[in-house]
């Protein structure tokens, strides 16, 4: 077996026939309590009388608990302490929680916190950007700003000067899983908590923080998660808390998940942005300077909102140099759920900003958009090329100067640049210019049915801005038989992390796949794990896995080559086999060997990543490992009576590095883009006057369905391999395909542009009713 095969995910077959067991299936005791929220109905002023005489009463209930009741303030929060458990009387949302009800089960728990009598004294929420902004409700005092060059020279030399506006709405998880958490009260006081999270760790801590318990008395397992995208990186803390405050008070399981509706009401979603910019090109569309002001919407508590915001800034570059820039970015503080971690954790909020730019610049110049966006790039890679580019700029121009372009905003050398020449096979390999003919043709014929085509490009930076976060820890036994048991800090949402880390065991001892065995991620065989975030999973966790691996190999080579007089680089691992000078021996027969030579079988494994080095608050330095890219071209066709559209087709090109396993990695591709299209496209948010969130359950919230996909679905991976050393030179491939989504979206503009003189300025999610509004402004 190779680390680089196509592998079907280790537990494909457990979904497909219901068997995969997640948090909601593992078997409870028969005395388990099941737990429901008490919910805000207001989303700001005070709690002044919470009648809960008929909760208790209430057939099942077992125990109800307020703020008052709580062993501490319970805080939920990764980042700021400002997220109890309970409110404490002040209101900051629809849906925080209010109380807690303990029943004998699910029914009951949700039935019995319907009884409540809750009055409340209702203050003006703060619900826009406007309002947030007219009241300084902020999470920073001011906002943040990172800058070089001389803006204004760069403006006043350049031949045009656009500027706009793009809003962009937020986005529901729509994990197929909800929420959920287990506790079973162990003895002397511990606490074993199952939870449907991506960072175990941080459950662990805030488990044991809420019970004034050390982390040890805490165990936190994840066996698997039914999606994640983020939405279970910080939002688990209140089930896990919950439960253990109940199991510590009554000494029973403890029980709780959301309903949908709850889910969707009670847990953070996507920022929403708004990113107004100013930008200032020559004639053949090169950017001389450019300004961008981003304000997002955090919500009522701060979570992640931070470093989201601060990734944002980072992406506003996305593939193009930009000779003089300042990014402005506004943390506001409003009243709703707060907006938490989803897939691209703010990079595809910057990545839109700066590529419907390029879209603008392209409509004023009367360009075609793919050439104004490659006349932008960053300088290519040592030993890379530039194909197909349109002449050179006029002298004295900023693509005329012999400077290097390929520095971004922050600091960062970009020295892995592939887009140009992965944006010429793509280019080719779809057709793109006779495409662009055809649907010029097309348009000027029809005058109902427009089509529209985009081709647009994804440089997306990997590894955690909070520097500490780059590190993961494993551990691996190799029993007497020759099989092979790890555990690392990474869990499996779906993405087939699991595989891939097998894949890379098996490589190690050269033994075929079925020989190795992942366990569920566990606090107590590796402390201290980061989250599985970033797109870093693989990175971090197989290169644990693998320095572990690597370890026992070594003990295991050096016992078997004085057993048989060789040198121990002389002893070989490969095929289910081992070669010990003129021994041969099968893999299971070589452990056993070792075994009773008293060699040590189990190791842990460390890996950090190299190389990075951020300072945030200046916002320079060099935060990310490497790069990953991609490009995606897609087609749409528009109905000008009425907005609807379709997805005609879709052709992508994704560097994997030298992928460790590309059947995982297509498809994360394929689902990457089509979640990023619906983000851009069926996916909107809507919260009324009074802060209610009106989209909460899959009647009124649209996920893409299969549907939606588009007729011709080409996925392609590009050949090529990290420069940096990553396991087996992979790249990450969780979150950079999601931009490539961003394509459909000015698919649609491009459409929507030939319908009239007018810029189509269009706003996401392209809903029909806003690409019909669109196309009225273009005619106007």
């Amino acid at each position: 077996m190779s680390v680089h095969d196509s592998l079907p995910h280790d537990a494909a077959t457990l979904h497909v026939t219901g068997k995969a067991r997640y948090v909601d299936d593992i078997p409870t005791p028969a005395n388990c309590l099941h737990l429901a929220f008490g919910l805000s109905p207001i989303a700001a002023g005070r709690l002044t009388a919470l009648d809960l005489t008929a909760v208790r009463a209430a057939p099942g209930v077992r125990g109800v608990w307020t703020a008052a009741d709580l062993p501490s303030d319970c805080d939920c929060s990764p980042s700021n302490h400002d997220e109890p458990l309970l409110s404490d009387g002040s209101l900051h949302y629809v849906g925080q929680p209010l109380f807690l009800v303990a029943a004998d089960s699910h029914l009951a728990a949700r039935r019995a916190v319907t009884l409540a009598k809750v009055e409340t004294e209702a203050t003006t929420p703060i619900l826009t950007a406007d309002e947030a902004l007219e009241a300084d409700s902020r999470f920073e005092e001011g906002p943040r700003i990172w800058a070089r060059g001389d803006l204004e020279a760069a403006f006043s030399g350049s031949d045009h000067v656009i500027e706009s506006r793009i809003e962009m709405g937020g986005q529901e998880h729509f994990y197929l899983e909800g929420q959920a958490a287990l506790v079973l009260p162990q003895e002397d006081g511990d606490m074993l908590v199952m939870s449907s999270t991506q960072h175990p760790t941080e459950i662990q801590h805030k488990v044991a923080h809420a019970l004034g318990l050390n982390m040890h008395n805490v165990r936190v397992e994840t066996r698997r998660m039914g999606g994640g995208f983020g939405g279970k990186e910080s939002q688990g803390n209140a089930l896990a808390i919950a439960c253990a405050v109940v199991a510590q008070a009554t000494g029973r399981p403890a029980k709780m998940r959301y309903d949908r509706d709850d889910d969707m009401v009670i847990t953070g979603k996507r920022h929403d942005f708004r990113i107004d910019y100013r930008v200032g090109v020559d004639g053949s569309g090169v950017i001389r300077g450019i300004e961008f002001r981003q304000y997002t919407r955090c919500g009522w508590a701060q979570d992640l909102s931070l470093p989201v915001a601060d990734r944002a800034m980072l992406h506003a570059d996305n593939a193009y140099f930009l000779p003089a820039v300042r990014i402005e970015s506004h943390r506001l503080k409003t009243n709703m759920q707060s907006a938490t971690a989803f897939r691209g954790f703010g990079g595809p909020q910057g990545v839109l900003g700066i590529e419907r730019v390029m879209d603008h610049i392209a409509h004023v110049l009367g360009r075609d958009p793919l050439e104004v966006r490659r006349v932008n790039y960053y300088d290519p890679a040592e030993g890379g090329s530039a194909p197909h580019l349109p002449a050179a700029s006029p002298p004295g121009s900023i693509s005329a100067e012999k400077k290097p372009r390929n520095v971004t905003p922050y600091g960062q050398r970009v020295e892995d640049f592939i887009l140009h020449e992965m944006t010429a096979a793509l280019a080719e390999s779809c057709g793109y210019a006779a495409r662009r003919a055809a649907v010029t043709d097309w348009n000027a014929a029809n005058p109902l049915l427009k089509r529209g085509l985009a081709l647009t490009p994804v440089k997306f930076g990997i590894s955690f801005t909070l520097t500490h976060l780059n590190q993961a820890g494993a551990l691996v036994h190799v029993y007497q038989d020759g099989s092979i048991a790890m555990n690392h800090g990474g869990t499996e949402m779906g993405q087939g992390l699991f595989q891939k880390v097998a894949q890379v065991a098996a490589a190690s001892f050269g033994v075929p796949l079925s020989a190795v065995r992942i366990t569920a991620t566990d606090t107590a065989k590796v402390p201290n794990t980061s989250a599985t975030a970033a797109s870093s999973g693989s990175d971090l966790n197989g290169a644990a896995v693998k320095v572990a691996c690597d370890t026992i190999r070594a003990r295991m080579a050096e016992h078997l080559g004085q057993m048989h007089q060789c040198p121990a680089d002389a002893v070989l691992f490969e095929g289910g086999r081992v070669r010990a000078g003129t021994a041969e021996m099968s893999f299971a027969e070589a452990a056993a060997f070792c075994y009773a030579g008293r060699v040590s079988l189990s190791s842990t494994g460390f890996y950090k990543t190299p190389g990075i080095t951020w300072d945030r608050l200046r916002g320079h330095g060099r935060p990310f490992y490497y790069f990953a890219h991609g490009a995606a071209c897609t087609e749409v066709m528009v109905d000008t009576l009425t907005g609807e559209y379709r997805m005609l087709r879709a052709d992508i090109l994704h560097d994997a590095g030298k992928s460790l396993n590309p059947a995982l990695d297509i498809g994360q591709v394929e689902g990457g883009f089509v979640q990023g299209a619906g983000w851009l496209t069926t996916e909107e948010l809507v919260w009324d006057d009074k802060g209610r969130l009106r989209t909460h359950a899959p009647s009124t919230y649209k996920i893409p369905a299969c549907s939606d996909a588009p007729e011709v679905f080409n996925v392609a991976l590009w050949e090529g391999e990290n420069r940096e050393a990553t396991i087996y030179r992979s790249k990450a491939v969780g979150e950079p395909p999601f931009m490539l989504g961003i394509s459909a979206f000015l698919a649609l503009s491009d459409a929507v542009a030939a319908c009239g003189p007018g810029y189509p300025a269009l706003d996401a999610p392209a809903t029909p009713e806003r690409v019909l509004a669109a196309i009225g402004r273009v005619r106007a």
